[in-house]
């Protein structure tokens, strides 16, 4: 479990953000929805030991990061994965070496076992015979598979995906969803993931935390967000007539 306790994070005069709470548990999907400045980048940069908040603490399994050594730190850098809103592939480097890239800086296996391991995360983001592709020759989707799976292939316990849907058409980006979704149940991942896609949020929003102007203005699931009667939320959520749509029929059927 991930525990953040009142943190709080500021640059300059910009007080970004204001006491947050929260508690992220294994083999959930976890949202962090809100408008652009609302301080979600700021949020996740500190769960991942990005910034340092000036107050509060945020604890992973019982383990306060403001009190860990510097070998601690790394150690927990070992056990987590991310999936950034580009992908960050390096595009001179096939997707094996892609993959393997976290294997040849954290790990002393062999290049036997490496490879046994690229073969494993490759076969399970779906992508079989793509190891010697350079990232110019894939789709959007498929490099996020590719992200994805170096994301995972050090087995991490913690797994953080900034807009994994950035750029995607909407069927991609439901694939993307459902793989994430898989893999937070399959592993028991701790899966924290920043988003702007209102799809993901009704189809994978496990969990879900609107932050506002720094502040953590509700959290719930994705069958609350459909009776929350939060002004903020729903003027966000419901700001297009599908979604309106959407609410309305889900609230009638709720009703019977």
């Amino acid at each position: 479990m991930i525990e953040v306790k009142d943190i709080h994070k500021s640059f300059g005069d910009a007080h970004v953000l204001k006491g947050i709470s929260a508690t992220f548990e294994a083999g959930k999907t976890s949202l962090i929805i809100g408008q652009s400045g609302s301080g979600k980048t700021v949020f996740i940069k500190s769960l991942l030991g990005l910034h340092t908040p000036e107050e509060g603490d945020i604890c992973y399994d019982g383990k306060n990061y403001r009190d860990m050594s510097i070998d601690e730190r790394r150690d927990l850098r070992k056990e987590i994965g991310m999936v950034f809103q580009g992908s960050a592939l390096f595009d001179s480097s096939t997707v094996e070496e892609n993959v393997m890239f976290p294997l040849k800086m954290f790990t002393n296996q062999s290049k036997a076992q490496m490879l046994e391991r690229v073969n494993f995360v490759l076969n399970r983001v779906d992508l079989v015979d793509a190891n010697d592709k350079y990232p110019a020759e894939l789709s959007g989707g498929m490099k996020k598979r590719v992200a994805i799976a170096r994301a995972i292939v050090m087995k991490p316990k913690y797994l953080f995906c900034d807009e994994p849907n950035s750029g995607l058409d909407p069927r991609t980006a439901i694939l993307i969803d459902n793989l994430i979704q898989e893999i937070t149940d399959e592993y028991n991942i701790i899966t924290v993931i920043n988003t702007h896609d209102m799809n993901s949020v009704m189809e994978i929003g496990e969990k879900i935390i609107f932050l506002q102007h720094g502040i953590k203005e509700w959290e719930g699931t994705n069958n609350d967000i459909f009776r929350t009667d939060n002004k903020a939320v729903t003027d966000f959520v419901y700001s297009s007539n599908l979604f309106k749509k959407v609410r309305q029929a889900y609230l009638m059927n709720d009703d019977k």
